[in-house]
């Protein structure tokens, strides 16, 4: 059993994953911003333009999380351990801009009414912070208003200990209200990027009710039935906000 600490991080290649997965827009994930601008639109209706800390847990290659965040944001923590995702996302958050790979996403998230008068660039450049971190290290001693976790605690280990630890450390770091959105790839059984494989625990909708339940207020979960490259079923996209419980896995 592959567990986080044997996989080759080091060695991710972020230009290689979002040119698979990201470069030209699939329709799943299209299929999640839209929803993610659709739930923290309602959830966060009222609350004040800046005035919120956001986090996105394990940021790794994928920006749009922390776009879907930035109405709201005073700042955005991107955490993520992969040397080199860390320095991609730095390049992302540097005064030039992010790269034009990200533009569709913010188009599909500015037919929000919340997103029409931010402009993406100035604003990440402005409010994003990168840190390199790792997931287990979050201790629930620093909280956020508002958090995302895409793709990371199922996809970093195939230990089902290491997935429930990950899933805890990211709810534990939310204050309760908080509105958050985690993602799941469905029943993946690992993947490659580049030269090098990494390891999957295989998830599915009643695993990812079971781990994010004790944690939870409101819980939805949408199976998402599109399935992108081989070794997986559909993607699980979980929206709630944060109650007032201190679970532990």
């Amino acid at each position: 059993m592959d567990r986080n600490a044997d996989a080759p991080w080091s060695k991710f290649d972020p230009e290689v994953y979002v040119d698979n997965n990201y470069r030209t827009p699939l329709e799943a994930d299209l299929q999640i911003v839209r929803s993610l601008r659709d739930f923290f639109g309602r959830c966060l209706e009222g609350v004040a333009p800046r005035s919120l800390r956001g986090v996105d847990v394990g940021a790794g290659a994928n920006l749009y999380p922390a776009l879907s965040m930035l109405p709201w944001c005073a700042k955005v923590l991107l955490l993520e351990y992969a040397r080199p995702n860390v320095e991609y996302l730095e390049r992302q958050a540097s005064p030039k801009g992010f790269d034009a790979a990200w533009d569709a996403f913010w188009d599909v998230l500015k037919e929000g009414p919340a997103y029409r008068d931010v402009e993406p660039r100035s604003r990440v450049g402005e409010i994003v912070r990168v840190e390199r971190a790792n997931l287990f290290d979050l201790d629930g001693q620093r909280r956020w208003d508002i958090g995302t976790m895409f793709f990371v605690a199922d996809s970093m280990s195939e230990c089902p200990e290491e997935f429930q630890r990950g899933v805890a450390c990211f709810m534990n770091a939310l204050d309760e209200g908080a509105p958050f959105a985690v993602a799941f790839m469905k029943e993946s059984i690992g993947y490659d990027v580049g030269e090098h494989r990494y390891p999957a625990y295989r998830v599915n909708k009643d695993r990812a009710a079971e781990s994010l339940g004790p944690y939870s207020a409101e819980l939805e979960i949408h199976d998402l039935d599109h399935v992108v490259r081989p070794g997986h079923e559909g993607m699980l996209l979980a929206l709630g906000r944060r109650n007032s419980e201190v679970a532990v896995p």
